[in-house]
Formats: C-alpha cells, structure tokens, sequence
C-alpha cells in the first residue's frame, strides 16, 4: 500500500467511525472508487483499533470509573459505575459471537457497491425517523439491562458495510429514549470491547504473517486514525449537545443514492 491509501484509509476511518455515516462502508467504497487495491481486514481491524484509543482518552474518566466500579462489584460493593460496565459487557456479547458466524459464513459477500448504498440509504432513513419520533427523556445512568441488550443486538446489523455501527446503535437510543449526547456517549463507550476483540484478531493475523510491511502500515494507520477520530468523538459530543442527526441523515441519503446510481450504471 502506497502511504497515500493509508493516510487516506485512517482519515476516512477516524471521521467516520463516530458519524453515523458508516465507517466499514466508507473504507470499502474508497478502493472501488481510487481503483486502488482493497486493504483487506487487517487493514480494517487496524484503523478501527487506532479509533478505539481515542475512545478511551476521550472518556478516560468514565472507563476508570467502570474498572474502578467493578473491582469494587467484585468485592460485593453496588457501584453505578459497574452497573454500566456490565451492561455494556451484555451489550457486546451478542456482536461478538455474530462476528465470529459473520466471519466464517458470510465473509466479504456484502463488500458490494449496491449493498452498501441500500444500507447506506435505508438506515439514514431509520435515523432521522427514529430521532424525530422518539423522545429525549434519558440519560445513560437510566439504563436498564433489557436496554443495553436491544442496543447491543442492533449492533449486530453493522457488520454490514454501510450501517455504521455507531448509527444503529444510536438510532436504537433513540428509539428507547435516550437524549442524543447519551446515545452517542452509551454508543462510543459500546465501541471498546467490540474493537478490543478485534484488536486481538489483529496482532494474531499479524503474527502468523510474519509481514514487517504490513505490521508497520498497521501501526501508521492506526496512529492515523487515533488522531482524526479523536477530533471527530469531539466534534460529535458537541454538536449532539444542541442539534440533531439530521445533516448526517442527508448526508446519508445522498451518498446512498450516488453510490446506488454507480452500482446500477445509471452514473
């Protein structure tokens, strides 16, 4: 990979993975449209992993809190905090064994132009429904157990390019009622353990490569990405504190529409 496709590839990760636009489609449509040679899961895994760190500097506080909660759990202590990291415990699960099916079964047969622009376009839709609808009356320490399993369950879908974790998941708070800076905030910390596990697939693929190429692209882009999704966690906390999902719903849909017309021939 040219050092150009990876600064492009860990931008468009780090933008993109805390917008509900959809980063797994946005990295599968950038070598369809360069001509560029695909990156592979690896590559993937990588640049996620770099944005799951901005994460946890990001919301250091809280995770401290969680780890801190359920030493104290542990110790037959009720602690809010711990509540929280159990319940995104729960909501992990569910991903991670339909990852590991997703993997084995389907692979890359969704990696398609038109899949991503009808899930590009129909779960933008879901989002402006589901935010325009629902009410705003919760905060993440109102979360119920049956609350982070309905969330962690529409993490699921987003292991079809063009869902966006983050959008599908947010848009199931919505729809259960949490304020827009919850949804985000319960949505990133849900990212953690899900690209944690991902990160570990990483450095075993990595191992059994044995390609000192390939492990330092994945370091650059990781740091890469780290960067730009730190900025991005940042600007989407902000706005979500007074504006809705809409622009990132138009933006959906008109990226859904161009990238159906490209797969249909019809641009």
């Amino acid at each position: 990979m040219s050092l150009t496709q990876i600064i492009v590839l860990a931008v468009v990760q780090g933008l993109t993975e805390f917008l509900p636009i959809s980063s797994s489609g946005h990295l599968a449509l950038v070598p369809m449209l360069t001509q560029w040679p695909d990156q592979g899961l690896p590559m993937d895994v990588a640049v996620h992993v770099g944005t799951m760190f901005a994460v946890i500097i990001y919301f250091w506080r809280d995770l401290w809190a969680m780890a801190v909660g359920l030493l104290r759990f542990l110790r037959g202590k009720r602690d809010p905090a711990a509540r929280l990291a159990i319940q995104i415990i729960v909501a992990t699960i569910p991903v991670l064994a339909a990852a590991w099916a997703f993997e084995k079964y389907v692979g890359d047969a969704v990696r398609a132009m038109a899949v991503i622009g009808w899930t590009t376009l129909g779960y933008g839709i879901l989002l402006f429904v589901a935010d325009r609808a629902c009410m705003t009356v919760k905060k993440v320490e109102h979360a119920s157990y049956s609350d982070a399993l309905v969330i962690g369950l529409a993490q699921i879908l987003a292991l079809v390019p063009g869902t966006s974790r983050s959008g599908i998941t947010m848009t199931a708070a919505r729809i259960l009622g949490y304020e827009r800076p919850e949804a985000a905030k319960f949505s990133f910390l849900m990212s953690v353990p899900t690209i944690a596990a991902g990160g570990m697939w990483l450095v075993l693929k990595l191992r059994e490569a044995h390609d000192t190429q390939l492990t330092d692209d994945a370091l650059l882009a990781m740091a890469l990405s780290f960067v730009t999704g730190l900025f991005a966690i940042a600007f989407m906390m902000r706005w979500l504190r007074r504006s809705t999902f809409t622009p990132f719903v138009i933006y959906r849909i008109l990226l859904g529409a161009v990238v159906l017309g490209l797969a249909y021939g019809v641009i």
